[in-house]
């Protein structure tokens, strides 16, 4: 998947820091966004996941204008899938890298019980 950073995407607009570039809550979402799509296809009918955990480090900035490839790699399967997560800039520097992890749940089920 491949994003390209906003003004909407900046830790200044986001709240988590004071200068405009990429923000970590976006990149996060962004990585967990490449779980979900790399899960997928592993469900049954019925089923969804929901996150778990993140363990992300967001190693360089990214300025607006800037695009950012993410990648899901699934290291993990059962009930709870833990995935290898990264992103790259348009330069080829490592922007962040990670793991985050997701359980598999029946969808109506999880929705019932809120």
């Amino acid at each position: 998947m491949q994003f390209t950073v906003t003004d909407d995407d900046t830790a200044l607009a986001l709240g988590s820091g004071d200068i405009p570039v990429l923000g970590t809550p976006r990149l996060v979402a962004w990585l967990e966004a490449a779980t979900v799509a790399e899960a997928a296809p592993r469900l049954a009918p019925g089923q969804t996941t929901v996150g778990a955990a993140i363990r992300v480090r967001h190693r360089r900035p990214t300025p607006v204008g800037g695009t950012v490839d993410v990648f899901a790699s699934l290291t993990t399967d059962g009930d709870r899938l833990t995935f290898d997560v990264s992103a790259v800039d348009g330069d080829g520097h490592y922007v962040a890298d990670g793991e985050i992890d997701r359980v598999v749940v029946d969808r109506a089920a999880f929705g019932a019980a809120s």
